[in-house]
């Protein structure tokens, strides 16, 4: 279950993304990682998740951020092959 004050830091850290980074990121960081830290607005790259949210963390370890794949609506996809 998700907490309330984690559905808060992901659509406040969504609405940031879609109002002022998603065409420069996706014009220029296409399939790398993105972690926005909602309260600040600040964000910060990486080329896989955890390079992402180390630097979220890094700068601001008490706080949560929510990291998105740039250009996927999800950061992972799990299926399953059909044969």
């Amino acid at each position: 279950m998700v907490s309330p004050e984690t559905k808060s830091v992901i659509e406040r850290a969504r609405q940031i993304y879609a109002a002022q980074l998603q065409a420069d990121l996706e014009s220029q960081h296409l399939d790398r990682f993105v972690a926005i830290e909602p309260e600040s607005g600040e964000y910060f790259l990486g080329d896989t998740l955890d390079d992402a949210v180390k630097s979220a963390r890094t700068k601001y370890p008490s706080r949560l951020s929510h990291t998105i794949k740039i250009g996927h609506r999800a950061a992972f996809h799990i299926g399953v092959a059909q044969l």
